[in-house]
């Protein structure tokens, strides 16, 4: 389960080229995690590149990895 969360991730990830991948990177460490301590042009620029590693879809695929692994606890109930 967990390599195939790393291959979703990377396929996510390989969308963006790498001179955005660099930039996306160089803005999360300006940024040291609050989106505050970016300029205005700097938060479009990276809320563009997050957009772009569509993130609602990679949350469907992790989640479907999830769904898929669920074990039920407890005892099974006997049906009459």
């Amino acid at each position: 389960m967990l390599a195939q969360a790393g291959i979703a991730i990377g396929s996510h990830v390989r969308r963006l080229s790498p001179k955005e991948r660099s930039r996306l990177v160089q803005l999360a460490r300006e940024s040291r995690g609050r989106v505050g301590n970016l300029s205005i042009r700097e938060r479009l620029e990276l809320r563009g590149l997050v957009v772009k590693l569509d993130p609602k879809g990679l949350t469907r695929e992790l989640g479907g990895l999830a769904r898929g692994r669920r074990r039920r606890r407890g005892r099974r109930r006997r049906c009459k």
